[in-house]
């Protein structure tokens, strides 16, 4: 056993990942060695690699060239998978499909490049916004594949300066109108999958969402920039990753900064969300060793999201967000955030803590009651924080807040209330605020 532990850690040494003995997800079980025991993505290991240059496809930014890019990916399917293989150059394209055992690598200098023209993106069964829906297909798509990869130095752009502009003239026009209203593409969206890993690649300027995990399970995202602008054109809707029914995700390493949430626990929406069986929870995701710019939310909650399980966010340098924690709580859904871990932060947010009802574009679909909506055994320590306010919580009749922890904090703060009474077993250990020992 001991000698196991010694190989453990060797490992974990020559992979540059944290080792922590006994280490655990807030509910008490071991995590498991899925997130320790990683390797880099070895392209050579893959299979053969498919340089889209050597298969007709050209090196020029203005030709749109779907068909030919596809023609690739399934010319390697056919003949039992392989790497398809960007060189130096931009690359412009409509929705791509990938096929089991076909992975996507950018070497640097790279760039798959989005069509701004929504009618190369076809219109299909897909998940977007909580629900399982007919909606465009995404840049990169990746459906029912086990050991999917993308890796390199190159760069996904999502070209979304024209959709961005477009729904900001929409909702100009019609304040009214919702995501969903203007019709753009996801950057990527990875479904129904397995053994995932997404490492060292750019993906910016995506038109709507950027990464959209559903229904996988063992997804690592490594080594990523993921970026979406606030300035001088806001990227609307432009999520970093969106977590949706997966079991085991791992974010290390990432650079992050977006004109919406970074990290979004997605799931689904509605007052019989529960009974979907497309819909579902969230379990086991660790967010570790990232740094974070300006975002609506470094973690959160919601808005389409019904059951969040063994969250832990930890070793995180944060600038310029909004929110550091959010939860988001729709009158119109039951939802249930459990056993919730963000610890080891520094940086500076408006808000340290955001809890309060999420009522744009609700719908109780002609139910009389709103589903009760609870919280519990969220903890936050060892943090370090510069923001406006501390404590941005308000009671509510439609959820139950409890078991909160608050444990070796260093705040300095414009706003320093700690409401009390409405969360229930709320524990306040070692809170120092603007210098002064308050709790």
């Amino acid at each position: 056993m001991k000698f196991k532990k010694t190989i453990l850690i060797l490992i974990c040494t020559l992979t540059s990942v944290p080792f922590f003995a006994n280490d655990r997800f807030p509910d008490g079980t071991v995590i498991p060695d899925w997130f320790t025991n990683f390797e880099k993505v070895k392209i050579e290991k893959l299979g053969k690699i498919y340089r889209i240059t050597d298969y007709g496809v050209v090196n020029d930014s203005t030709l749109l060239q779907t068909e030919r890019i596809q023609a690739v990916i399934d010319r390697a399917h056919v003949n039992g998978g392989g790497v398809i293989s960007f060189p130096k150059g931009v690359f412009l394209s409509g929705a791509l499909f990938f096929r089991q055992n076909t992975h996507l690598h950018l070497e640097e200098d790279a760039v798959l490049k989005g069509s701004d023209d929504i009618s190369n993106f076809p219109i299909l069964p897909t998940r977007i916004e909580g629900r399982s829906i007919d909606y465009f297909a995404a840049l990169v798509n990746a459906d029912n594949l086990d050991g999917f990869t993308i890796s390199g130095k190159g760069t996904i752009d999502g070209n979304g300066l024209r959709y961005w502009k477009s729904f900001w003239l929409r909702r100009k026009f019609n304040p009214q109108c919702t995501n969903l209203d203007e019709m753009r593409p996801r950057l990527v969206f990875i479904s129904n999958s397995k053994n995932v890993h997404l490492t060292g690649v750019r993906l910016i300027n995506s038109p709507f969402w950027t990464t959209h995990l559903y229904k996988s399970e063992n997804v690592r995202l490594s080594g990523l920039t993921i970026f979406a602008p606030r300035e001088p054109v806001k990227a609307p809707s432009s999520d970093a990753v969106d977590i949706d029914v997966c079991t085991n995700v791992h974010i290390t390493g990432c650079k992050i900064s977006v004109n919406d949430d970074a990290i979004a626990l997605k799931g689904g929406k509605g007052p019989h969300a529960d009974k979907d069986p497309n819909n579902g929870a969230n379990r086991n995701i660790i967010i570790e060793d990232c740094t974070f710019g300006f975002c609506h939310g470094v973690l959160t909650c919601g808005s389409e999201s019904i059951h969040n399980r063994n969250i832990i966010v930890r070793r995180l340098q944060v600038d310029q967000a909004v929110r550091l924690l959010w939860l988001k709580m729709r009158p119109d859904t039951p939802q249930n955030y459990e056993y919730i871990l963000v610890e080891n932060i520094t940086g500076n947010a408006n808000s340290f803590l955001y809890i309060k009802p999420w009522t744009q574009f609700f719908d109780l679909q002609g139910e009389e009651t709103i589903p009760l909506s609870y919280s519990s055994n969220i903890t936050m320590r060892d943090i370090s924080l510069e923001c406006n306010v501390f404590f941005d919580v308000a009671e509510s009749d439609q959820y139950i807040l409890s078991d909160f922890t608050f444990e070796n904090l260093q705040i300095k703060t414009k706003k320093d209330d700690i409401p009390q009474g409405f969360i229930r077993n709320l524990a306040l250990k070692n809170i120092t605020i603007n210098g002064r020992k308050r709790f």
